[in-house]
């Protein structure tokens, strides 16, 4: 059996962060879905558990960090082209991210960095493996 990944993400406002992603091209998996939580889907073996921060804290004995105010991950996102990612940028700033840092082209890497509504940091990128240095 393949190993799975369910990163799981506090949010403040489950409806807004769906609508967000939604609109980025996620899809939910309606199974692991109610008011306190969201299973988004990233591809067959990734999903996204978003869950509200007081459902969250729940499986929790630390206190939830303000992912505003410090990093508590950087999530990297693969996409297939450098247009693919300006697209997913443009789209997720039209949707209330803020993007972070300058946009990095490294030849055969182009990467570009977003906070979602709730401040957790996305490192949406393409690489050119053809193109890395030695290849």
């Amino acid at each position: 059996m393949p190993r799975n990944l369910y990163v799981n993400l506090p949010v403040k406002d489950l409806e807004r962060t769906v609508d967000f992603f939604t609109a980025l091209g996620f899809a939910f998996n309606p199974m692991f879905t109610d008011e306190n939580a969201t299973c988004m889907i990233v591809n067959d073996g990734t999903s996204v558990m978003l869950l509200v921060e007081s459902y969250f804290a729940t499986f929790t004995k630390k206190p939830l960090a303000d992912a505003h105010a410090v990093t508590e991950t950087l999530l990297a996102l693969s996409l297939d082209s450098r247009a693919e990612v300006d697209d997913f940028i443009a789209k997720a700033l039209a949707k209330g991210a803020v993007e972070y840092a300058e946009p990095k082209d490294l030849g055969f890497m182009y990467q570009r960095g977003i906070a979602d509504l709730d401040g957790h940091q996305w490192e949406v990128f393409f690489m050119d493996e053809s193109q890395f240095p030695g290849a």
